[in-house]
This record gives C-alpha cells, structure tokens and sequence, in this order.
C-alpha cells in the first residue's frame, strides 16, 4: 500500500536517462454512468511545482480548485475527453486509452516520455511511456494530471445537472449512486448514459421487454 507522498523521482530519473519533455497522464471517469471519460497530460516545469500535489481523490473540492489554478499558471495542462458514444462503441479501457492520447497531443511539445497511472499503457501512445500502478500516489506529474481530469470532468457533469436535472450528478459526478439508480429507474435514460454499462443496459432492456 502506498502511504507516501508522490514526489519527482520518475521525472528525474527520465531526465537523467536523457529525457528531456516528461509528462504525467491521467484518466477520470472509468466507473460513471453516465458523462464522458476525461484525460489530462500535464508538463511540470520542476522549478515551480505547485505544493500540496498529491492524488485528487486524497484532496478536497476546494485545495483540488487551487491547485488547478495554479496548474494552469505554471505547466503545460492539456485535458481531453472520449465521448458516451466512443465508450458504448469501443469500450470504456480502450475509450480511457484515446482520451490519453487526445490530451498528450494536445501538448504544446512533443514528450519525450509519458509517465501513465495504471497497469497498460495505450497502444497508440504517440511517445515513450511508462506504466506506474498507484502512480497518482507516486509521481507529482500524474498528481498534477489526476487533478486536472477531474476538475474538468466535474465541471462538465456540473453543467449536464443543469440540462438534465434529477439524477444528481452536479454530486455524483454520474456514478451510479442510489440516488442516481432511483431517478434512471423514475426518469429514464438520457442521451449521456453509458448504455453498453450493465445498470443502463438492464433498465433499457426491461423498458423495451415490458413495452413489448
């Protein structure tokens, strides 16, 4: 279990390996519902490092806002998205996978290296890349990107509250909370479900076999 605090030793152990554009990826939204699964690479410069990086699940609302304002201030941040209908289409691992590569190309240079939370690293990476487990917890650089995903994503599910009241999800960001179950129970599927997720998929399916 990782307890410590992500710090800046992958980063330096890429320049040392002559390295010279390091950056950390992220994803947000693998588990919702409903809204799209956002990504965000993001080139620290080391010099000025916001302090209080660390994993967005470990902070709050409010630290998480500040040092995304910091962020955008100080580094490179590029945030992208893969849509509901991508996810229904490819899969929400291969769909998580092209919002990587969409937020990387987004960048203004070219990385020499992508260091990526997780285990697998997608198969279209336009860079070097590597695969660090817990690596929100472990790399200041993927803090940094965890962060800028899910402010993003937040907000957008924010603005999806707005045009699609009932379901919650300016709170639960489109997870399949039990108030979210109740309302896709009471309301229906909207256009920004998941319908290829299994909970989305049942509803839909019972609806149409007790229209039938």
């Amino acid at each position: 279990m990782i307890t410590t605090a992500p710090d800046f030793s992958f980063e330096q152990a890429a320049f040392a390996r002559g390295a010279r554009t390091v950056i950390g990826v992220d994803e947000v939204g693998r588990g919702p519902l409903a809204g799209p699964v956002t990504a965000a690479a993001v080139r620290l410069d080391p010099a000025r490092i916001p302090a209080g990086l660390n994993d967005s699940k470990k902070l709050g609302a409010r630290r998480r806002e500040a040092i995304y304002a910091e962020l955008i201030e100080v580094a490179d941040v590029s945030v992208a998205h893969a849509s509901v209908e991508e996810i229904d289409r490819i899969n929400i691992l291969a769909a998580s996978h092209l919002a990587m590569c969409r937020a990387i190309a987004g960048l203004p240079a070219r990385a020499d290296l992508a260091l990526i939370d997780g285990n697998l690293l997608p198969k279209d990476l336009p860079c070097a890349g590597e695969a660090i487990i817990k690596g929100d917890a472990r790399s200041l650089s993927i803090s940094a990107a965890s962060i800028a995903a899910k402010i993003c994503r937040d907000r957008i599910m924010v603005d999806l509250a707005q045009q699609h009241p009932g379901y919650g999800w300016e709170t639960n960001a489109g997870y399949g909370s039990k108030a979210h179950m109740e309302a896709l129970r009471n309301l229906g599927v909207t256009p920004h479900h998941r319908r290829s997720f299994k909970p989305v998929y049942n509803i839909l399916y019972q609806e149409k076999s007790v229209s039938d």
